[in-house]
């Protein structure tokens, strides 16, 4: 299995990259050959807390995130294995019971805005791809998309950015653009960036 981590800014397109990799390399491939797997799916779970204390939380700090679930999920993936993937409600603000089967696929790609911060899973990786879309840009597509898809309020939003996006982004999002073999500008629809990663997967998977 060749892990392929993609990081980036909330908003700044890394969603949208992975499913058009996912719909065009699924056409050349086939079926089940490539699957996604989100780091939002292993924020920890906050269900000892009050819905008020939840609200309260830093979603962007790599601490939100069981990275050493994912990283052990990683592993039995690359051994073949299945997983049992966590569930988790943005409403709630933590994971709900039951868990989703994923089985190994021959590609995966690996979602998540800290997905280049962290060393071991870094090392997993076979290609690190950092997804650079201007700020103010990011930030109107993750507003519309938590008002529209995520029941949050505008005033929820904007505090949330000020408070702990805005700030995480800069101390830990941006400077993991360093370890990214590839750097996509503008996000998921720069149709340069998609074909040559294209290419750089078949490489990968033929070499």
């Amino acid at each position: 299995m060749f892990i392929i981590g993609i990081a980036g800014a909330s908003g700044s397109g890394k969603t949208l990259l992975c499913k058009t990799l996912l719909t065009e390399l699924s056409n050349e491939l086939g079926d089940n050959q490539i699957g996604i797997l989100k780091e939002d799916s292993y924020y920890r779970d906050l269900s000892h807390l009050s819905l008020e204390q939840r609200h309260s939380q830093n979603y962007d700090h790599p601490d939100a995130f069981e990275h050493d679930l994912l990283e052990k999920h990683l592993q039995l993936l690359k051994q073949g294995s299945a997983i049992e993937v966590p569930l988790y409600s943005y409403q709630s603000y933590t994971r709900v019971s039951g868990s989703e089967f994923f089985s190994a696929p021959k590609i995966l790609l690996l979602e998540g805005i800290l997905m280049l911060h962290n060393r071991p899973l870094r090392d997993l990786m076979d290609l690190k791809i950092f997804v650079s879309t201007a700020l103010d840009i990011s930030f109107i597509r993750r507003l519309k998309r938590d008002i529209e898809k995520r029941g949050r309020t505008l005033e929820s939003v904007i505090d949330q950015y000020n408070t702990t996006t805005r700030p995480m982004y800069y101390q830990f999002v941006r400077p993991s653009q360093e370890h990214a073999d590839v750097i996509v500008p503008h996000g998921g629809r720069n149709r340069q960036a998609i074909d040559t990663l294209k290419a750089r997967i078949r490489e990968l998977i033929t070499t």
